[in-house]
């Protein structure tokens, strides 16, 4: 268990940037449409929950399905690339530039050639969330004992023993780690994503689109209220990924042990 001076910290500081702001806000009395007090937000997030959770459930909606995607293809291809060196060189500059090419870019295309807005939404999400995932995947692979697959060889194992009995799990804490920066990343690419599909295919309801709506009327309160959904929504799946990752590592692999031996 973390020390309670661990845990109470960050919300220390969070209250005392939130009152900051507040006093702030009000010594100054600057108009919402300015700089909204956290109690204005706080009043959106209350009087605006309807619309809010629905634009939340649909930002999630895509976020989740992109990163099952990424996590999915990731794996599968970094398996593959494993198994063939020749592969690997073939197909992996092509997902670097689909890495370093903004997505942003990318996304006016695969509206010329999707016509389902969610979709468009999908598979810009999962290519900003596959890289971290396959190259973390990879990285777990290579990293297994020399000595242990010669082992593995020398006892008559087959190459889909090696891969499971031995590869797989050697790269599972490098396969983990790579699916909690994909969290965010999926995240990330469904709000910008949706910043672009809804001004060109419209019908988006997630909460990029409240961001964009809320500006539009000049309802600030209410698009710092989506911008503090999205923030919260981040940290939530960063830490139900972590909290997965402890939860399978803790009973074999050093680095969960160790975590928890130091919190304790």
């Amino acid at each position: 268990m973390k020390p309670l001076a661990a845990r109470i910290a960050p919300l220390l500081v969070a209250v005392l940037v939130l009152s900051g702001w507040e006093l702030l806000v009000r010594v100054n009395d600057l108009p919402p449409y300015i700089l909204p007090a956290p109690s204005a937000i706080g009043a959106s997030l209350w009087h605006d929950r309807a619309i809010l959770a629905l634009s939340l459930y649909v930002t999630l909606k895509i976020t989740f399905a992109a990163l099952l995607t990424s996590a999915i293809a990731g794996l599968g291809l970094a398996v593959l690339f494993r198994q063939s060196r020749w592969i690997e060189r073939s197909l992996y500059p092509y997902a670097v530039i689909l890495q370093v090419t903004p997505i942003v870019a990318i996304a006016p295309l695969i509206l010329i050639y999707v016509e389902d807005p969610f979709m468009v939404m999908l598979v810009c999400a999962t290519i900003v969330a596959f890289f971290p995932v396959l190259s973390n995947a990879m990285l777990g692979l290579r990293s297994v004992d020399r000595g242990l697959e010669d082992l593995f060889r020398l006892q008559g194992a087959s190459r889909w023993q090696v891969l499971w009995l031995l590869q797989l799990p050697s790269a599972l804490p490098y396969y983990l780690g790579g699916l909690r920066i994909a969290g965010g990343l999926a995240l990330i690419g469904a709000v910008v994503a949706e910043f672009v599909s809804s001004t060109t295919a419209g019908g988006a309801t997630g909460l990029a689109w409240r961001i964009i709506e809320a500006g539009q009327r000049l309802n600030v309160p209410r698009m710092f209220a989506a911008l503090a959904l999205i923030a919260v929504a981040g940290i939530a799946i960063f830490g139900l990924l972590s909290l997965a990752s402890r939860l399978i590592l803790r009973r074999w692999h050093d680095s969960a042990r160790n975590e928890e031996q130091g919190e304790s």
